[in-house]
């Protein structure tokens, strides 16, 4: 067995699996995985999450990076940390801050956490950021208006006072994430988790959240103080 065969083993696919695959694979693990999910008390079972979320993470990068065949030589390069974290994806370069706020493409986005992954006040209008890992990052008054971040890994990032108007967050997992006083009118929230997460005096107003008999966002733990609400009624 090569060594891509083996990374798609550690995803439980077969090899070959399309992208599209891979993606779906690893997020599903992380889900599972995330050493966060796990009781802090047991210290035997988070140090096999930690383990276990390195080796998805891992396998995903090298498939996403290679597929159909395997490159021994695909390194990251010496301005990035290669010590894996649970955030895949983040700003291709950390030590010119006029790039970091005018990341217009997602070719400006790599595979490793670099030394410093704060985004604060990044302009990110209508990025496609789909299924992207930025959880941990700093984006504090970042514009993401009009963004689709469908199917983010976002657990417990930093969108303090962002703008995310219109901004498509379906299915997105935000778990302990911080939104307070963001801008979320006409947000798409169907499916998301917000579990954990800091809400206070953020404006949803028009958001969706599901249907006038159902509501289809987990809002276990969340934090609503002064929340803006759908219905444009403030959470006391």
């Amino acid at each position: 067995m090569n060594e891509l065969d083996q990374y798609y083993r550690e995803l439980g696919l077969e090899p070959g699996a399309s992208l599209e695959e891979v993606n779906q694979a690893y997020k599903d693990l992380a889900f599972i995985w995330h050493p966060d999910r796990i009781p802090k008390d047991n210290a035997r079972l988070v140090s096999k999450a930690q383990d276990k979320l390195k080796q998805i993470n891992e396998a995903r990068d090298r498939l996403r990076s290679n597929p159909g065949k395997p490159n021994p030589s695909d390194r990251p390069s010496s301005e990035y940390q290669t010590r894996k974290s649970s955030a895949g994806y983040t700003y291709s370069n950390p030590d010119h801050s006029s790039d970091r706020t005018n990341a217009h493409s997602e070719g400006q986005w790599r595979s490793h956490k670099p030394h410093n992954p704060d985004l604060t006040g990044a302009d990110l209008r209508g990025q496609n950021l789909r299924e992207k890992d930025l959880s941990g990052r700093n984006l504090s008054h970042a514009n993401l208006s009009q963004a689709d971040l469908s199917d983010g890994f976002l657990h417990k990032i930093n969108l303090s006072g962002a703008n995310l108007q219109g901004a498509n967050l379906f299915r997105a997992n935000l778990l302990q994430a911080n939104l307070t006083y963001a801008n979320l009118q006409n947000v798409n929230l169907i499916g998301a988790d917000l579990s954990g997460a800091d809400l206070t005096g953020a404006d949803l107003r028009g958001a969706k959240m599901g249907t006038k008999d159902r509501l289809f966002v987990k809002l276990i733990g969340t934090k609503l103080t002064g929340a803006i609400m759908p219905d444009g009624r403030i959470h006391e």
